[in-house]
């Protein structure tokens, strides 16, 4: 087995909780910057960590990185790389990426060039003037942050939120990866009881129970990477072997997703099915004003309507209040709370023990964090 460099990519403010996850999946070497992970592990750590991350965006194989800040240092920088260490005769490598804070601003020449030297390097290998193209898949990233090149190799394919159970969601939907961070930044543990008041199509009680009986998040999905030569069959095997193991099915979790929409509540309970754990999770149709429990110690984790559109504005702001309402009956809860509005926490009525930012895609929200009493245990 080699020691290769990986980049797990994340959303702005979830990067603690990806380095977390990758630390307790047994790797070494974690560095945190903006956006992204870097950790060390081998052909297996790549079938693995795409399996398992449940915050991450997707996951790279670093090929290297350097200084460029003309086209001919780019150019001589990549095609010094070993490319052929993944690239076969007949991958297929599209090269896409971004400059920022760059001498190097346009991205379409970046493309070019990052484009042609690779073809040089593989030319020298493979000892051919044309590649065909017509194999694998191994989509070339570039990222040129304040002149640095990072040139990467996209193991993942379609993003890690795309979990495989949701099909069709309600019209805003919460990506699955930051609903996961939402839970791992929550007090949450599978012992308490959770409510959802706002489920939508039911991402945050789905990835809750998925936590809860630690379904790998990526288990029903394929990776462009299963098509690799490096990696194995044997290797995608034994570590999806290792996950259907590891799945916790004697075990019973509280988990309750509510929506004043009937249409949300059924594909819920649809998304649920095809998530594999509809048995943990209880959906209805109930709205704010009548939201009670008997339920102690209980966690309230949601992402309510942030009124973004025109004429929203004022019913979302009503509708905080009535949160502020509803939940203060709830004394013995914690509540996490995802929203943009800047006025949030007076118009719930009470300022959050803690508040992180967060993005909701290229949205910045804040996380409400209210912190209730701890379990009399």
């Amino acid at each position: 087995m080699s020691k290769i460099e990986f980049i797990a990519s994340t959303l702005f403010g979830v990067e603690a909780i990806t380095a977390r996850e990758v630390k307790e999946l047994g790797y070494k070497d974690v560095t945190v910057e903006n956006g992204k992970v870097t950790f060390v592990g081998d052909e297996a750590a790549l079938c693995r960590s795409n399996l398992w991350i449940r915050t991450a965006e997707r996951i790279y194989v670093k090929i290297g990185e350097f200084t460029a800040t003309t086209f001919e240092e780019l150019f001589e920088g990549t095609k010094a790389l070993p490319w052929e260490d993944w690239i076969p005769e007949d991958g297929r490598f599209p090269v896409e990426g971004y400059s920022i804070k760059s001498k190097l601003f346009s991205v379409s020449d970046c493309q070019a060039i990052v484009k042609k030297a690779v073809v040089e390097r593989l030319k020298k290998k493979y000892k051919k003037e044309w590649f065909e193209e017509n194999g694998a898949t191994y989509k070339i990233k570039f990222s040129l942050m304040k002149d640095k090149v990072t040139l990467m190799i996209d193991t993942s394919g379609d993003g890690l939120h795309k979990r495989g159970y949701r099909v069709i969601s309600n019209e805003a939907p919460l990506r699955e990866t930051l609903a996961a961070a939402m839970i791992m930044l929550s007090f949450w543990k599978p012992d308490r009881p959770l409510i959802d008041p706002f489920c939508g199509s039911g991402t945050i009680p789905i990835e809750a129970a998925m936590i809860g009986i630690n379904l790998a998040p990526g288990l029903k999905r394929q990776f462009v990477s299963e098509k690799w030569w490096r990696i194995s069959n044997k290797l995608w095997k034994e570590a999806r072997e290792e996950a259907v193991g590891a799945i916790k099915k004697d075990i019973t979790l509280n988990i309750k997703g509510y929506d004043i929409d009937e249409n949300a509540i059924k594909l819920s309970k649809d998304n649920a099915r095809k998530a594999g754990v509809e048995k943990y999770i209880t959906f209805e149709n109930i709205p704010l004003k009548d939201l009670k429990t008997d339920d102690k110690y209980g966690v309230i984790i949601c992402n309510p309507p942030y009124g973004e559109r025109m004429g929203e504005l004022k019913e979302v702001e009503k509708l905080y209040k009535e949160m502020g309402k509803v939940f203060k009956k709830l004394d013995t809860w914690s509540f996490y709370i995802l929203t943009s509005h800047e006025r949030f926490e007076k118009l719930f009525g009470r300022e959050a023990s803690k508040k992180r930012k967060l993005y909701n895609g290229m949205l910045k929200a804040y996380y409400y964090q209210y912190y209730g009493p701890k379990p009399e245990n």
